[in-house]
């Protein structure tokens, strides 16, 4: 059985970084068949009229599944991040994150292995802003209950089911005393209602990232909401190599959007030097979902294959330009795909 996958390559580096994870998932007969579909400035070039077309939002829809390249949002003209409107537009409220030290990438910590869990559709991200008189802007911080609940019981569902130990929340309430108290009123809430098995810790959030970059070990899964989450995991991303080695997931109830977390980098776009490992990675992340989603254990043992061979050809010392490097995409997919076995 073949499973349908919107694939949306994305812009500037995307479509060569994303052919390469496709050919790396072809080599490993992962039974994907992909659906194309554009967003971004590919959709206005290719003659649509918004960034992200109806078309795409229904092939996900319709799918429910999706791996996605970057995205550019062109500066002013009115457009809206295609990332942010996909998130809300089809309710992908639990941004996952992993971020953990790969064999062959020398940086300053070893043993790094932690989720960033991240609500996704509220916070200061709601986009609610307005200019009350000349020189003078505010915006609008929003948080529900239902939201916060929500993605508390995220986290903590996803720590069990992974078999992790520690859930740790990091916050502002000691000044935003309503919307982040909120926040952490509800994570309590949830773990003592249904999951005193995991440890739970509370830590405003600047101590958090001393403690972060002090170390990193510490920790196992963070919760928090949206402004923080972007930020922190884009941290954490730098802990273990930057952000082309970790995948994303963007997930709801009833779809799911894989992708890598990196921009569009248009100054390399077309130069065949990109590093296809973060998509890579999030193509993995996208298999094991479909396999738990279905009960295919095949699935799943394709994903781990695929996984072990980027990670031998890492420690293996082959790496593109941004991990120090001389290998182009297209080498670097071929390293792969020779050690899938």
């Amino acid at each position: 059985m073949k499973y349908k996958v919107v694939l949306v390559p994305g812009d500037g580096i995307g479509p060569e970084v994303a052919a390469a994870a496709c050919d790396i998932l072809k080599a490993a007969n992962a039974p994907i068949e992909w659906v194309q579909a554009l967003a971004g400035v590919a959709a206005l070039e290719a003659g649509e009229k918004e960034l992200l077309p109806a078309s795409t939002i229904a092939a996900i829809r319709e799918h429910r599944v999706a791996l996605k390249g970057p995205c550019t949002t062109p500066v002013g003209g009115g457009f809206s991040s295609v990332n942010v409107a996909m998130r809300k537009t089809l309710d992908l409220y639990g941004a996952v994150r992993p971020v953990r030290s790969l064999a062959g990438v020398k940086t300053r910590f070893e043993n790094v292995d932690l989720v960033v869990v991240r609500e996704n559709t509220e916070g200061l991200y709601a986009g609610i802003e307005n200019e009350i008189t000349q020189g003078v802007v505010t915006s609008v911080k929003v948080a529900t209950r239902q939201a916060c609940l929500r993605i508390a019981d995220f986290a903590f569902r996803y720590a069990v089911h992974r078999n992790r130990k520690k859930v740790s929340v990091f916050h502002k309430a000691n000044i935003m005393k309503l919307s982040d108290g909120m926040f952490i009123r509800c994570a309590r809430e949830v773990h003592d209602a249904k999951y005193q098995q995991i440890v739970y810790e509370e830590l405003i959030i600047d101590a958090a990232c001393m403690r972060l970059v002090q170390d990193p070990t510490r920790f196992d899964v963070l919760l928090m909401e949206n402004l923080y989450g972007d930020v922190i995991s884009d941290l954490c991303a730098g802990l273990v190599g930057g952000l082309g080695v970790v995948p994303g997931a963007n997930l709801g109830e009833n779809c799911a959007i894989f992708e890598a977390v990196h921009g569009s980098a248009p100054d390399i776009a077309g130069k065949g030097i990109a590093n296809p490992l973060a998509i890579t990675m999030s193509a993995v992340m996208m298999l094991n979902y479909i396999a738990e989603m279905h009960g295919d254990a095949a699935v799943a043992a394709t994903a781990t294959r695929i996984r072990g061979a980027y990670d031998r050809a890492l420690q293996e010392g082959c790496r593109t330009r941004d991990l120090g490097g001389e290998l182009s995409t297209r080498q670097f997919a071929d390293a792969v795909i020779a050690r899938l076995g």
